[in-house]
């Protein structure tokens, strides 16, 4: 079972910028991809940004160029780097771990970091 643990999240003037970190914990044979998704407020949860075990990276299309996404996937971890934030990305974000456990292929949480950009 794997744990993840968010950090970073607060709040922060338009314009401004955050870095987002995930610490993973336990056992996983093997982690497919790793990633932030984001759920704003009476909005579904949406992908933000992952990295592939071969390092292939997939942005949302609102954030290209605004955020960076880092990841170890020895270590469990993913950054996400947020410059130049807008009141729109406003909204909980959460870590996201991919993986085979040896049997199946599974997916992990962690439990989501508030994100709050003023204006």
């Amino acid at each position: 079972q794997v744990q993840l643990v968010e950090s970073g999240g607060g709040l922060v003037q338009s314009g401004g910028s955050l870095r987002l970190s995930c610490a993973g914990s336990g056992f996983i044979a093997s982690i497919n991809e790793m990633g932030w998704y984001r759920q704003g407020a009476e909005k579904q949860r949406e992908l933000v940004a992952s990295v592939t075990r071969g390092g292939s990276v997939e942005y949302a299309d609102s954030v290209k160029g605004q955020f960076i996404i880092s990841g170890d996937h020895r270590k469990k971890s993913v950054d996400l780097q947020m410059n130049a934030l807008r009141p729109e990305d406003t909204a909980v974000y959460y870590c996201n771990l991919v993986g085979e456990d040896g049997q199946r292929t599974r997916a992990f949480w962690g439990q989501g970091t508030q994100v709050t950009v003023s204006s």
